[in-house]
């Protein structure tokens, strides 16, 4: 495939967008767990020391802090890999920052495979389905960098608990400077479709959007959308997109348990009834590798995903 790429990472996205934050807010925080270089944090840090804090490796003494400086009237970004985000601080996510409904927003790196070479450990790929259930909790995952720096601004200006989801390395280029966000929405990128919709989130986007048009070129009519935001989810665009194929689609770089394909699951199951295919990591440990040759090789490679949907769509 004959891919672009962006310029910069998401998590560099993230850090250009809170240090034009920070320099209007300053209420704006930024706590790291030895995580502020590789989460974004230089500008910000460099420009303003004492409003970036490195704790250490921490998470728990991380998300505390933040929950009592929110408590106090600060707007906090705090900042560790997913696999830690999620699942090292998830009591004092629960019980400390939602409970109380506090203004964390929580930005993860490496999500999904994009921990790639570190492996398991590093990898998260059941962030979102062990977060899923919290209240007050939003969840929200970026695509490229263009969309990041949208996101950002736009979580920013929401009161209350976010979970960002970003990548590690440079992503495949999706969307520019035009690009909007707006919680509990999805992105239309392709509106007319009667064969089957998909639904694809972070760095599936490309792979779905390249199995599409693979899909448009041998005469399918297919329906394509990004779902940025998991939660809330937008549960008006997945019925609407059921009533019109009565297939849909679910593409993530995440554990098909718990995350997109489980939450729109939820939606048609209740509200309307229809055909689903979740297409991601199959409830599996993942070896360690270059994370586009990950995706390939765990059912994200755009054939894959085209020759999974034109099944489905013979059996209509």
């Amino acid at each position: 495939m004959n891919r672009a790429f962006d310029a910069i990472s998401t998590r560099d996205a993230f850090g250009k967008a809170l240090f034009r934050l920070a320099e209007k807010d300053k209420t704006i925080m930024y706590i790291a767990a030895d995580t502020l270089k590789s989460v974004g944090g230089t500008l910000f840090h460099n420009k303003y020391p004492e409003r970036a804090i490195n704790v250490g490796i921490s998470e728990q003494n991380m998300a505390l802090m933040a929950a009592g400086m929110a408590s106090c009237g600060a707007k906090v970004f705090i900042a560790s890999y997913a696999v830690f985000a999620s699942m090292r601080i998830c009591e004092q996510i629960r019980t400390f920052i939602c409970y109380p409904n506090l203004d964390v927003k929580i930005i993860a790196g490496l999500g999904g495979l994009t921990g790639g070479q570190e492996g398991v450990t590093h990898q998260g790929i059941e962030d979102i389905g062990v977060l899923r259930s919290i209240p007050n909790l939003v969840i929200v995952e970026a695509a490229d960098a263009a969309s990041t720096e949208v996101i950002t601004e736009a979580i920013a200006a929401y009161s209350g608990p976010v979970y960002l989801r970003l990548g590690r390395n440079v992503s495949a280029k999706v969307f520019d400077e035009k690009y909007r966000f707006k919680i509990g929405k999805a992105n239309i990128l392709k509106a007319d479709g009667v064969d089957a919709a998909v639904f694809a989130t972070g760095a599936a986007v490309v792979r779905a959007k390249e199995a599409c048009e693979k899909l448009t070129s041998q005469g399918r009519s297919v329906q394509l959308i990004e779902m940025p935001c998991i939660k809330p989810l937008d549960e008006e665009a997945v019925l609407r997109a059921a009533q019109e194929t009565d297939l849909v689609i679910t593409v993530e770089d995440h554990n098909i348990i718990g995350g997109l394909g489980t939450a729109v699951s939820e939606v048609l199951s209740e509200k309307r009834p229809a055909r689903i295919v979740r297409i991601g990591i199959r409830d599996q440990f993942t070896e360690s590798g270059d994370h586009e040759e990950l995706l390939d090789k765990y059912n994200l490679h755009p054939d894959y995903i085209a020759g999974c949907i034109e099944d489905k769509i013979r059996e209509k």
